[in-house]
C-alpha cells in the first residue's frame, strides 16, 4: 500500500492538469466555433441576397467585414460624432431611454468612460495581505465622491462574483485592458500579463507603505493623475 499510494497520488495530480489544461485549450476553440457556426446560420440572408442562393461563410465573411468597418469608423473623429450624436439621440427616446442607459452600465467599453468593466483594478482582500482583482466604471458613488463601486469577479466564471465599494486611495489601477483582464480570470490565473505582475507589488500602497517610502509619493501624484 505504501508504495501504491504515491502512484495514485501522482496520476490524480497528473489527470487534473491535463485535464484542466484540455479545458483551457478546447474552451476557446469550442466557443469561437459555436459563435460561427451561430453567425453563419443566422446570416445567410446575405449569400441569397447578393448571390440569389447560399453560399458557405459569406455571412461571415460579411459580419467579420461589418465589425472591422465599424471599428475603423469608431476610432475616426468623424465616427465618433456619428457615435456620439446615436448616443444621444438613444438616452432621450423613450421606453429604449431606459434599456440603452442601463445597457451602457454594464457593457464592456475597454478604453472608455461608461461601463462597469471600463478599467482593471486592484483592491485589498478581507485579511488585507493580498489583493483581488475587480472592473470598476472609474466613477464615484453619487452620495460619496471617494468611494467607487468595484465588481469582483470569480474565476474561471466572471459572470458569477460580488459588489464591493471600495475607497478611491485603496484601489491601484494596473495598466492592462479588460480583456487582458478576463484571460486571468478565465485561466485561473495560468496567464498573467506582465503589467499586472509589476502592478501586484505596489498595491500595498498607500496604506502598507511607509511615509518615507518614495513609492507612496509616487502613487499618491498618479492616483491625483487618474482622478483627474
Amino acid at each position: 500500500m505504501s508504495t501504491q499510494k504515491p502512484i495514485v497520488v501522482r496520476l490524480n495530480a497528473h489527470l487534473r492538469r491535463t485535464f484542466l489544461a484540455g479545458v483551457l485549450a478546447t474552451v476557446p476553440v469550442a466557443v469561437t466555433v459555436f459563435i460561427i457556426h451561430w453567425v453563419e446560420e443566422h446570416t445567410r440572408i446575405f449569400s441569397n441576397w447578393m448571390f440569389k442562393k447560399e453560399i458557405p461563410f459569406v455571412g461571415v465573411a460579411v459580419a467579420i467585414a461589418s465589425i472591422y468597418l465599424s471599428g475603423l469608423l469608431a476610432t475616426t473623429l468623424l465616427g465618433q460624432l456619428f457615435l456620439r450624436l446615436i448616443d444621444s439621440v438613444l438616452t432621450r427616446v423613450p421606453m429604449i431611454r431606459e434599456v440603452y442607459i442601463a445597457w451602457k452600465q454594464i457593457a464592456l467599453t475597454p478604453g472608455g468612460v461608461e461601463g462597469t468593466f471600463s478599467k482593471v483594478v486592484l483592491i485589498p482582500d478581507e485579511s488585507g495581505h493580498a489583493r483581488t482583482i475587480g472592473f470598476t466604471s472609474g466613477r464615484p458613488v453619487n452620495t460619496a465622491a471617494n468611494i467607487l463601486c468595484v465588481y469582483i469577479p470569480f474565476a474561471p466564471n466572471p459572470v458569477s462574483g460580488k459588489i464591493s465599494f471600495v475607497p478611491f486611495d485603496k484601489c491601484i489601477f494596473p495598466d492592462i485592458s479588460p480583456e487582458e483582464a478576463f484571460k486571468v480570470i478565465l485561466s485561473t490565473g495560468n496567464y498573467v500579463p506582465h503589467a499586472l505582475a509589476d502592478a501586484i507589488p505596489h498595491a500595498a500602497a498607500p496604506a502598507l507603505l511607509n511615509e518615507s517610502d518614495p513609492r507612496r509619493t509616487d502613487l499618491a501624484d498618479a492616483t491625483l493623475d487618474r482622478r483627474h
